[in-house]
């Protein structure tokens, strides 16, 4: 009889179906960051004044809200680009677990909480948003662990 922790060393994907495993996390990614640094640029005014009213990043607001779209954007190049997929997924990490802590910061110690994110996102509770923000980080690790360099002995 065989042990289930055997089945599950045994189990392996081709290099193709990992492949496009990575691809789809990356456009599902790229997708993700495009949409919301499209409707951040579209209403930049809005994204603008929802930072603003944030005590901790407040004075930085303008920087700020250029800098979020900008990053979303360069790191959506990098992950349509096959040869800096893995770059990109590691921004995308980055990014999303900025954004992730940011909600923790705020949900412990803003009083108001103002969301500034795209129309899809901006309809969940705060708890929704946090869940939301662990999937897509849990998918990105997907992607950079199935998108390991193939290392020669």
């Amino acid at each position: 009889m065989e042990s289930s922790v055997t089945r599950i060393k045994s189990f392996r994907l081709s290099n193709s179906a990992r492949e496009l495993a990575v691809l789809g996390i990356c456009l599902i990614s790229m997708f993700l960051f495009l949409f919301s640094a499209y409707e951040k640029l579209l209403d930049h005014q809005r994204f603008y004044h929802g930072l603003s009213r944030v005590s901790l990043i407040g004075s930085k607001a303008e920087i700020i809200s250029y800098a979020v779209p900008l990053l979303e954007v360069s790191i959506s190049i990098l992950l349509i680009i096959p040869k800096t997929q893995r770059k990109g997924l590691y921004g995308f990490v980055a990014l999303m677990g900025i954004f992730t802590l940011y909600i923790f910061g705020m949900l412990l110690w803003a009083p108001d909480l103002p969301c500034h994110c795209n129309l899809i996102v901006e309809k969940l509770s705060w708890g929704q948003h946090i869940w939301f923000n662990l999937v897509f980080l849990g998918l990105a690790i997907l992607g950079l662990l199935l998108n390991k360099p193939n290392i020669k002995s």
